[in-house]
């Protein structure tokens, strides 16, 4: 969950909010995540035979396409995540060398395709020797991020924070509503990698660790993220931290401690990031393996090396990585946009993963006698179900629509998968969802053409 997000917060949540609206955010955020994370640990102690990961409940409770479609989803998302990544590892040098500028000039570009394939190669030679670097990484991150807390603290003025508290002297950022809403899609981005635990969950020797994980990685996540943010407002202006160029906490201990702490930050976020990458790599392999390897995507997916790394399903990833790459300059806000795509791309596998919790809970199943744990286990997931649809609205039409064109041509893969096991493609329920996902594409693109719907 620590990777590229939480290093933009200072900004992205400046330019949308006041501390008022931001401590509102983080507490909608922090209730439906903590109930998410709950479900997550109570799926993986009632249902262990769903090791595959998300998309596993999708397709337990709610059937093939759905299923698919939350794997591919989520295996989208993944792939959004590392250009977020990329992008902002580039913007961070273009603070140096003008020649990355904001992470999206051809030599920007060219540099993050070499850092794709390098990475690609590193994981082709043993999916736990990566894992072992990704260890590694964070603990790198975990440091400068503790010492821009504790330099923040000591630089923190309650007369600027109290001015910021509700928006500035040069207030126009419209309704609290509004503001609240504006921030929903960063704060999902920032808590996404929540379920990491889940998608690897087949290598888990116990268990109820997978759900323990989930616990206790959210919980000390909403820590840092509060306070990065909250800080932040008694450093400087509200406008000046959202003029700010990403990342905008090297930026904000920078205006604390002279030019050093931007060279600091910006070191840290290096580190931090090329390690949120790697594991967005592996996430992303894995989620594509898994499902081949349960019949939900084509059977060439759960091809392995010699090394036992997943290489179809990490090429097929870094060839819509780069993809991706390849259009970012089209984008305004080419970083914002992915974090808010990837967001958007994510949350529909977690709804159904709510959905599923909350229909266990309804059905009894696996609860026989246990009415208090089935009420609380109830609760978390009705509310978690709320949340994760909460956000979807939150994101917007535009965000629906551009989630629309990259969901709708799964639908090859899909094919692809149940050809090979001889079955029909859809049964009447989800040619409805299949028609509907192709509609809005078709909408999206027409919007693109049309203006009406930016990038």
């Amino acid at each position: 969950m620590i990777g590229s997000g939480i290093f933009a917060l200072p900004a992205a949540f400046a330019r949308a909010t006041g501390g008022f609206g931001a401590l509102i955010a983080w507490l909608i955020a922090g209730i439906g995540m903590l109930m998410l994370a709950f479900v997550f640990q109570t799926l993986s102690q009632r249902r262990p035979d769903l090791d595959a990961g998300i998309y596993s409940y999708a397709k337990a409770g709610f059937g093939e396409y759905l299923g698919f479609n939350s794997a591919f989803g989520y295996w989208a998302g993944c792939c959004l995540a590392d250009v977020a990544c990329l992008i902002l590892i580039k913007s961070t040098l273009g603070a140096f060398f003008p020649i990355f500028g904001d992470g999206t000039t051809p030599v920007a570009l060219l540099s993050a395709s070499l850092l794709l394939w390098g990475v690609h190669w590193l994981i082709l030679r043993g999916v736990r020797q990566a894992a072992f670097l990704n260890t590694v990484a964070t603990i790198a991150k975990i440091v400068p991020i503790f010492l821009f807390i504790v330099f923040v603290v000591i630089g923190f003025r309650s007369d600027v924070f109290a001015l910021n508290f509700w928006g500035g002297e040069d207030h126009d950022l419209g309704s609290l509503f509004h503001q609240v809403r504006s921030t929903m899609l960063v704060t999902v981005f920032v808590f996404v990698g929540i379920e990491g635990a889940s998608v690897y969950s087949r290598y888990a020797k116990r268990r109820e660790d997978v759900g323990l994980a989930t616990v206790l990685g959210f919980i000390g996540v909403l820590c840092l993220l509060v306070l990065i943010t909250m800080l932040s407002y008694g450093v400087l202006l509200r406008t000046d931290l959202g003029n700010m160029r990403n990342p905008s906490m090297a930026g904000v201990l920078e205006a604390i401690v002279g030019p050093w702490g931007a060279v600091f930050i910006s070191v840290g976020l290096l580190i931090s990031v090329l390690g949120n990458y790697l594991s967005w790599s592996l996430l992303a392999a894995e989620v594509l393996y898994a499902a081949a390897k349960h019949g939900t995507m084509p059977a060439f997916l759960a091809r392995e090396n010699i090394n036992k790394a997943p290489v179809a399903a990490l090429v097929t990833s870094n060839v819509l990585i780069q993809v991706f790459l390849i259009l970012s300059p089209f984008a305004e806000y080419a970083f914002l946009l992915a974090l808010k795509m990837t967001s958007a791309m994510t949350l529909v596998p977690y709804l159904l993963v709510a959905a599923f919790g909350t229909k266990l809970a309804l059905g009894r199943e696996t609860y026989e006698t246990q009415s208090r744990e089935r009420i609380l286990d109830l609760i978390c997931g009705a509310v978690a179900t709320l949340y994760a649809f909460g956000m979807i609205w939150a994101g917007g039409m535009k965000f629906l629509l551009l989630s629309a064109i990259i969901y709708a041509p799964g639908f090859l893969l899909f094919f692809m998968a149940r050809r090979e096991q001889g079955k029909a493609p859809f049964n009447a329920m989800e040619w409805v969802v299949f028609v509907v996902l192709v509609v809005a594409a078709i909408f999206g693109i027409y919007g693109l053409v049309a203006g009406a719907v930016s990038i």
